[in-house]
């Protein structure tokens, strides 16, 4: 049993990363379908939300069939991420998660994200702002340092315990390090076997398989694991790990018509959820993993990104399925 916040899971829980412009509604409506534990909202600025700006405050949408929910914020200034915390519980989110470990350089650069890791006293001071602010259990998603020389997460994660947080996911690369090179879990596992630490720790980076997922829990320990990238065109990937960590059995991927069905329902409430055209250019990164591997695709992986007629979409989708009948 793992208990995070109000959240109990019977079993080791397998959560969805949150991911700018990948984890909308339409792309958590699929891995909730496929068992996903746990999901969370693209991360919101804290700036943009008490701003009020449209874009992040649509990020805040919950739906009740999603849950459990949480909704991760950004930023680098202590009261904004404090009153965006406060707007974020109007939401009823299951946690409110803070965005220590994004590693894109517009946002470290300024100080948020994984940049926090270069400022560990702020990072604390904000965490124990928004832990005293709301009533909503908070988490915390990091890496395992700014860089190579600077792996402290062993220290951040005691002092991010001490500030009140009731769960800990961890990233296995450094913020320089962006998403090259092989996620690192030693340090994961040291952090869930250091005795000064009782809260959850949660593992992610390169669980891309089920017997990889089995793997990092067996050898490290952790309470929980979170896929990322690698669930993006195939949100099936959690029902593989699941059954696989419950049975030791593997399940095989869906056929090619199934997945097709799949990339037409993705379509579809990408479409509900944000419209045309913009729910089509967010499918367009979706449609390339769906299909990826197969042979002579390129003719129709051009003209399934380039067209904007969901009508059209979907017929290139029924040409798929049919070139590729029995794959």
């Amino acid at each position: 049993m793992v208990k995070i916040g109000n959240i109990i899971f019977k079993d080791i829980p397998v959560m969805l990363a949150p991911m700018e412009d990948i984890t909308d509604p339409s792309f958590r409506f699929l891995c909730k379908h496929f068992g996903a534990d746990m999901m969370f909202t693209e991360f919101i600025s804290s700036d943009g939300l008490i701003r009020k700006g449209e874009k992040s405050i649509k990020k805040l949408d919950i739906l009740d069939a999603e849950r459990p929910m949480g909704i991760q914020l950004y930023g680098h200034i202590p009261e904004a991420m404090r009153e965006a915390a406060i707007m974020a519980e109007t939401a009823r989110p299951d946690v409110i998660d803070l965005n220590f470990g994004c590693p894109v350089k517009k946002i470290a650069r300024r100080g948020a994200g994984a940049g926090m890791l270069r400022n560990v006293p702020l990072m604390t001071e904000i965490t124990r702002l928004v832990v005293d602010a709301v009533k909503t259990p908070v988490t915390v998603k990091t890496r395992l340092g700014w860089d190579e020389q600077n792996k402290n997460i062993l220290s951040v994660a005691r002092q991010l315990q001490d500030a009140g947080i009731c769960a800990l996911t961890i990233h296995g690369r450094t913020g320089t390090q962006l998403y090259k090179g092989q996620a690192d879990w030693t340090l994961i596992g040291e952090v869930k076997n250091d005795p000064h630490i009782h809260i959850p720790i949660i593992g992610n980076g390169d669980i891309d398989s089920p017997q990889k997922a089995k793997a990092m829990l067996d050898r490290y320990g952790v309470d929980g694991i979170m896929i990322g990238r690698a669930a993006i065109g195939r949100p099936w990937l959690f029902k593989q790990v699941k059954h696989y960590l419950k049975t030791g059995e593997l399940i095989g991927e869906p056929s090619l018509i199934e997945k097709v069905n799949l990339a037409k329902l993705h379509l579809d409430k990408s479409l509900e959820y944000k419209g045309s055209p913009r729910g089509i250019f967010e499918m367009r990164r979706h449609f390339v993993h769906y299909f990826k591997g197969l042979p002579d695709f390129k003719p129709l992986r051009l003209r399934l990104l380039t067209s904007l007629d969901p009508e059209e979409i979907t017929g290139i989708l029924d040409e798929i399925g049919e070139k590729y009948a029995g794959l």
